[in-house]
């Protein structure tokens, strides 16, 4: 199954132009569905047909679907406090009734992820095209899998699961209770759940599709967000530029404008795959406004991201892990050794990455940003590395 995400700068018309895309697949013969998790119901009123909780089908061959976040957040409440019933009764806590429980903010980005599993996991379609909040947010809910797994191995390490027998000795030991098996099944449930939702998003057939308004504002916010994406790994394989203006208009305030939405577009133009959707004069209602859209369609071959760690000893001595960061500014990176560990920094993104096991061996010799890559080269270490005969 593809999977495109779609998100960009705000207010600029993201559903409009991923419900326009799932309908041209769809109509390609492709099934297709269409997931969202804004609390109102916007794809709803750009495909004219409401969706909700259930699946709905909004065309021949596309299904819509708009999560509820708060149903499942008190399914899961009420479940939580089922499993720690003892601990709750320690405390002397007082439950939560379902009816009481409202969905906490992340809510709807927690849905969201699940519904993207679920979607992936049931094989009944050909293509999955998510509409995600604006990209500072969708950012944060993409990072969110790989993040919580790391927060769960090093607070609950599965290895230690392994001393179960132990435990009650070791309670004793400590004079503090032991942590409760629930908690580490829970953990458990929970990396598996996570695992399942990173997959998808990393998925070599998963792509990313940024929708802007050309001007400054949306060359900062494309800069931004491209360069981000690129931190975790995540293709761009498009940019679809909306509601664009025509060239030619004897409006002098409209031939302003649509001379700076065509600067910017020049400058797209020299590092992505620029898509222009025109301005329709009105916004898209329906399925055929939406097929009247010319955004662009499913791109069968793309090209993921690669960071591959080039072999110089035989030149300079050093191993060069090779990370493109496509629109980075020196001033806005940093690097830090951590153990197994590299902790990349861009901007207000940052991201921790495990190193390749040959570069586990290695000493960071320093490191570069050129060309919109970030090449830091690595010398092996005589202590751990491998001695010729």
């Amino acid at each position: 199954m593809r999977t495109i995400l779609i998100t960009g700068q705000g207010g600029t018309g993201r559903t409009t132009v991923a419900a326009a895309t799932a309908l041209r697949a769809a109509r390609e013969g492709t099934r297709t569905l269409v997931l969202t998790a804004d609390r109102t119901d916007t794809l709803g009123a750009v495909l004219g047909v409401p969706t909700g909780p259930d699946p709905v089908e909004a065309a021949p061959g596309l299904t819509a679907w708009r999560p509820d976040a708060a149903a499942r957040f008190r399914d899961d409440l009420t479940a939580f406090q089922r499993r720690a019933t003892t601990a709750l009764d320690l405390l002397g806590a007082s439950r939560l009734d379902a009816e009481e429980v409202t969905p906490l903010p992340g809510a709807e980005e927690l849905a969201l992820l699940r519904a993207l599993r679920d979607a992936a996991l049931s094989e009944s379609y050909g293509l999955l095209v998510v509409d995600l909040p604006p990209a500072p947010q969708a950012l944060a809910l993409l990072a969110l899998p790989e993040e919580l797994r790391r927060y769960l191995r090093r607070l609950l390490p599965p290895e230690r699961q392994a001393a179960r027998a132990l435990r009650p000795v070791l309670g004793r030991l400590a004079g503090v209770p032991m942590p409760a098996e629930w908690l580490y099944e829970t953990a458990g449930r929970w990396d598996i759940e996570l695992a399942a939702v990173q997959a998808v998003v990393e998925d070599r057939a998963t792509t990313v599709r940024l929708v802007a308004e050309p001007g400054p504002a949306g060359t900062d916010a494309v800069r931004t967000a491209a360069t981000a994406l690129a931190l975790r790994g995540l293709p761009v394989d498009s940019l679809v530029a909306n509601r664009v203006l025509p060239g030619a208009t004897n409006d002098a305030w409209l031939g302003a404008l649509a001379a700076q939405q065509r600067k910017a577009l020049d400058e797209w133009r020299e590092t992505y795959a620029v898509h222009e959707v025109p301005h329709r004069g009105h916004d898209p209602r329906g399925t055929d406004d939406l097929v009247a859209l010319p955004v662009p369609g499913v791109n069968t071959a793309p090209t993921p991201v690669e960071w591959p760690v080039i072999d110089r000893l035989a030149d300079d001595g050093v191993l060069v892990w090779h990370i493109p960061l496509p629109g980075a500014i020196r001033d806005e990176l940093d690097l830090i050794r951590r153990g197994d560990e590299l902790v990349v920094t861009v901007g207000q993104s940052r991201r921790i990455v495990p190193l390749p096991s040959a570069l586990r061996r290695c000493t960071v010799a320093g490191a570069a940003l050129r060309e919109g890559e970030l090449r830091v080269r690595f010398a092996p270490d005589p202590g751990l590395w491998p001695r010729e005969k």
